[in-house]
């Protein structure tokens, strides 16, 4: 039976940045080995300190053979809560994994995320208890979608452009067809790399991953031009290496209704140069957990409805 009192916590995990349906915070845990003298950005778990921010994890195979990606959750969790003034709470964690590796990874993420039935920890010194009730698992990409499907043709191509991975996935008719979808690890880490691989060939330097992020969303005004012409050269470069993945699996960009959306849509949309009727940029880079959200939302109503109806689930 789940609690009737049950709060959704969708959780956007990615390689560069964790989302909820408001916050934004960078993929990054350090231990912090004594009790320190700031608790800004502060997880306490398990007796131990934790830094939440600052520098991004490195991409691994996967997110559960560490507590990294569990801690993180405590931390997105503790956002959510605190927007709500909440400090103890039944939990439905609302999460998602690319569809190509969903029926492999989803159940070890699952028991990754139930490792405990109910956690007490503290974030910026503030205590939280919860009770994990359940985890639910979406495609990642049709959840960023989910609710707009309506204002679109029939069939439409679903391109997620991730800190990591690029998912493209047709979807017909409202369901995505997971037979034709592709996961490709081209994600806005390896544009990032690229650029500084270039940087260090033609000026002998890097840039900060973090000016490379302003000058994706802002541009690069702020940086010397030898710098800026690197970047932008790159950053189109990667948007042309985007279309050639969706020519390649035989879409005409000329005609298929695209929609670009994740981290990498305002890339697409500033860099990609294609403004016409059948391109659609969702620049939101909280669409996947507001789509968890809805989707988790609705799940639970239906549960809860048949709990009160007397079911025994």
């Amino acid at each position: 039976m789940i609690n009737p009192n049950t709060k959704v916590v969708p959780i956007d995990h990615g390689w560069a940045n964790m989302k909820t349906e408001q916050d934004v915070f960078t993929s990054g845990v350090s231990e912090i080995t004594t009790e320190p003298a700031l608790f800004n950005d502060v997880l306490e778990y398990n007796n131990k300190y934790y830094k939440i921010g600052g520098k991004r994890l490195e991409v691994k195979e996967d997110k559960v053979h560490d507590d990294n990606y569990y801690l993180l959750t405590l931390a997105a969790t503790a956002m959510t809560l605190e927007r709500f003034h909440i400090r103890d709470a039944h939990v439905l964690w609302a999460v998602g994994l690319p569809l190509t590796r969903f029926g492999e990874e989803k159940d070890d993420f699952i028991k990754y995320l139930m490792r405990d039935k109910e956690v007490t920890f503290k974030y910026n010194k503030i205590q939280y208890h919860i009770v994990v009730e359940k985890v639910s698992v979406y495609p990642q990409c049709y959840a960023a979608v989910s609710d707009k499907l309506r204002f679109f043709d029939n069939k439409v191509l679903v391109v997620d452009i991730g800190s990591w991975t690029v998912d493209i996935m047709p979807i017909i008719n409202s369901n995505p067809d997971e037979s034709i979808c592709v996961t490709k690890p081209a994600g806005i880490i390896t544009c990032i790399q690229q650029i500084n691989k270039e940087c260090v060939r033609q000026l002998n330097a890097e840039v900060d991953e973090y000016d490379i992020q302003k000058v994706m969303m802002k541009g690069g005004d702020h940086l010397p031009k030898n710098y800026r012409e690197i970047i932008e050269k790159e950053l189109r470069a990667y948007c042309n290496k985007i279309y050639h993945y969706i020519r390649e699996l035989g879409y005409n960009m000329e005609l298929t209704p695209i929609i670009f959306v994740g981290g990498g849509a305002g890339v697409m949309n500033r860099y990609g140069d294609l403004h016409q009727p059948n391109i659609t940029y969702i620049e939101d880079i909280c669409a996947n957990a507001k789509g968890y959200a809805t989707l988790a939302s609705g799940y639970l109503k239906v549960i809860l409805e048949r709990q009160a109806g007397g079911d025994k689930l």
